[in-house]
């Protein structure tokens, strides 16, 4: 019903609303409903976290051309590095669980929601920038007033790669006691149990589906007229 609701309120299509209330029935259906929500809740503090890291260093990446030059090669080797990689320094610092998991699942699902923030930043148009600045604004007041409202759609859809390449970590996390869907599609390749690996994988997909077409909706609907039209 949750999820039906907020389909409705997102997208205004019944439809829909309807198709993306109804997927959440499979998952209880596999009898992973527990499973999925402790995935979901590895997935959103992972995400809110990347969300308050990712948005101020895409804010400084913009602003700052010596933090540009430094930022952009580690997040350059943060995408580059095998996933796996990753779960070492985890272990190190907080041994086997879920805190190991969701550190991370931070580190694999950074980069977009930085790279993302400064782009919509940086694509700003001047024309309005300069109109901004006739009227007397500081520069904190063009960020606030002007830039950052305008960037909204753009750090949306950072918001959704995020959220999906979090998702992604969901199995791999799941090696260093991650728990959620991960434990079972692990467990399904260890027992070679293909009936548990397509019914786990299922509602991995499923929460997927449900999570994109959500951030996409608010993203469009953050979008300005012009771009709408266009």
């Amino acid at each position: 019903m949750i999820v039906f609701v907020l389909a409705w309120l997102s997208t205004k299509k019944l439809s829909t609303a309807i198709a993306l209330g109804i997927m959440p029935i499979f998952i209880g259906m596999f009898g992973l409903w527990s499973r999925a929500i402790d995935t979901f809740s590895i997935i959103s503090t992972a995400v809110i976290i990347s969300i308050f890291l990712g948005i101020p260093l895409g804010v400084l990446m913009s602003e700052s051309k010596m933090a540009g030059r430094i930022i952009r090669p580690l997040l350059d080797t943060m995408q580059t590095m095998p996933s796996f990689v990753y779960l070492i320094p985890a272990v190190m610092i907080f041994s086997l669980g879920k805190v190991s998991a969701i550190l991370a699942t931070i580190i694999y699902s950074l980069p977009p929601i930085v790279r993302l923030t400064n782009l919509g930043l940086n694509q700003v148009s001047a024309q309005i920038q300069e109109a901004a600045e006739a009227y007397g604004t500081t520069r904190w007041q063009l960020l606030k007033e002007v830039r950052l409202p305008l960037a909204v759609p753009s750090i949306l859809t950072g918001v959704n790669q995020t959220t999906m390449m979090a998702l992604a970590m969901v199995v791999i996390a799941s090696m260093i006691g991650g728990g959620g869907l991960g434990d079972e599609v692990l467990r399904a390749i260890n027992r070679i149990d293909v009936g548990l690996g397509f019914e786990a994988g299922i509602s991995v997909v499923i929460l997927a589906i449900i999570i994109d077409r959500l951030t996409q909706a608010m993203a469009k609907k953050w979008e300005p007229p012009s771009q709408v039209s266009s």
